[in-house]
């Protein structure tokens, strides 16, 4: 994400945190996946679906990593330069994390991870009521899609199949 002009990472920083004018902002922009990968880290399953199609796959697995998923640490930690795993490390408390993007004077992303971790916080305690329920995230929205075409892929052989 370092490659983004300051002023989009602030945008996005508002975005994260809720404000509908700054995702305006970046859904007009030259750079829509930043708007994307604003809902998707608050947990848009449409927004995850919307970076694979437009080749922004590694801002969807970049979101799966702030949301604690281990195979997407591990793979941001090996393709992504190290500042993307410092942010999402950061946005789940991770104090080295932090302490590496102060010191590198890198404040955006410590804000980013500050806006990131305060959502994931409020998702965690709405999901804690006994009434909500749970679907398990926008992190399997991977599989959820995989598993979507693969079933679709069966439909129309079978369709095939009676038609015959």
């Amino acid at each position: 994400m370092e490659q983004y002009d300051v002023k989009l990472l602030l945008a996005l920083v508002k975005s994260v945190g809720g404000r509908t004018d700054f995702f305006k902002v970046l859904v007009e922009g030259p750079h829509p996946e930043l708007a994307a990968f604003s809902n998707a880290v608050r947990g848009d399953d449409d927004a995850m679906v919307w970076l694979f199609k437009h080749d922004y796959a590694w801002l969807a697995i970049l979101s799966n990593a702030c949301d604690g998923d281990r195979r997407a640490v591990e793979w941001v930690g090996r393709a992504l330069p190290r500042v993307n795993l410092m942010y999402a490390l950061a946005a789940r408390r991770n104090a080295e994390a932090v302490k590496w993007l102060y010191a590198r004077r890198l404040e955006v992303f410590l804000m980013l991870a500050r806006e990131t971790e305060r959502f994931l916080d409020y998702q965690e305690k709405e999901y804690a009521w006994p009434y909500v329920m749970h679907f398990g995230g926008h992190h399997r929205a991977i599989t959820q899609l995989q598993e979507w075409k693969q079933k679709d892929n069966n439909n129309d052989t079978e369709e095939r199949q009676q038609q015959v």
